[in-house]
């Protein structure tokens, strides 16, 4: 084995990836968390580098191997505010893992997230796993997302288990790579949409998501003009369709909210009777949260009407 590989051997086994954290957690509440398990060489928070709000994981390098183990079972699981953080073994980025998260549907509502990843385990390791579930009633959507260690592992999964019957059921599931919208397009293309509107609010909000998270209502300017920052550029762009006309920017926040971090909602409004137009916009940091808020929230009914909402995407590109 030659130096460098026993230098990266060594390193994977002290660098951990820290996944799911509060949207308010800082790099050094991060590094003082993980310093309690023993001594910690970097702690690295990844934030968006635009708008510079945290993107919920970070790293954290050990200066032990011995201890980088004992951070993995002490620490995974820990609830933090609304979130349960997963702790384990960072691994070097590679063509070879890139690509790895599919999307499954068609799923029996009463198959739970262990019978899921039963179902795919054989096909390689699992890093996640994440049933959709309906926030009113709590009930599975029967959609899913499952991301693997190895893109070889997920292609393995799609060959066999797409348009595979469960035992118990009657219809096939569809398994597929989970789209990836050109992030590059979706930010060029909002960028166009808020052109001149983001100086007409108060500055950047994005940096308060976590509290709208918990109460949207109690955060009284959100009522007003929407929080549309010059930062609305970075993340997912959603449309919603088929609002009432008394609807309101804090409405989307609360629908939204649950599902993960919001940099900003919007809502369009007739330009002389200040009334919504029927329609509105929600950015999301995450595209696993997007789409989550989108299978849920897609259909559902909001006084009486019933919303449609998806991601929003650019005419005339294919």
């Amino acid at each position: 084995m030659s130096l460098d590989q026993m230098m990266e051997d060594e390193d994977a086994r002290t660098n951990l990836i820290v996944n799911y954290l509060p949207q308010s957690m800082s790099q050094d509440e991060l590094r003082s968390l993980f310093s309690s398990v023993g001594d910690v060489e970097s702690a690295k928070l990844i934030r968006d580098k635009v708008a510079g709000h945290s993107l919920g994981y970070g790293f954290v390098n050990f200066v032990n191997p011995s201890d980088a183990e004992r951070a993995i079972s002490t620490l995974n699981g820990l609830r933090l505010q609304s979130k349960t953080i997963k702790v384990s073994y960072a691994r070097p980025s590679s063509d070879m893992i890139k690509d790895a998260n599919l999307y499954i549907s068609g799923l029996p509502r009463t198959l739970s997230q262990p019978e899921l990843e039963d179902m795919f385990t054989r096909y390689g390791h699992i890093i996640n796993s994440r049933v959709l579930v309906d926030q009113a009633s709590g009930l599975s959507r029967g959609v899913a997302f499952i991301r693997f260690d190895k893109r070889a592992e997920a292609e393995d999964a799609v060959k066999h288990l797409n348009g595979h019957t469960p035992p118990g059921s009657s219809e096939p599931i569809t398994v597929k790579f989970a789209a990836n919208p050109n992030q590059a397009r979706n930010s060029q293309m909002m960028s166009q949409m808020y052109h001149g509107q983001s100086r007409r609010f108060g500055g950047p909000v994005h940096h308060q998501a976590q509290r709208f998270r918990f109460s949207p209502m109690s955060v009284d300017h959100m009522s007003g003009g929407g929080g549309v920052s010059g930062n609305s550029s970075s993340g997912w762009c959603i449309f919603i369709y088929n609002l009432g006309q008394d609807a309101d920017e804090a409405i989307l926040w609360q629908m939204f909210g649950p599902f993960g971090a919001v940099v900003n909602v919007k809502v369009i409004r007739d330009f002389n009777t200040n009334k919504c137009k029927g329609f509105g916009f929600v950015t999301m940091t995450n595209y696993e949260e997007a789409a989550m808020a989108i299978h849920s929230l897609n259909g559902y009914r909001l006084g009486d009407k019933v919303l449609q909402v998806s991601f929003k995407t650019s005419k005339g590109h294919k």
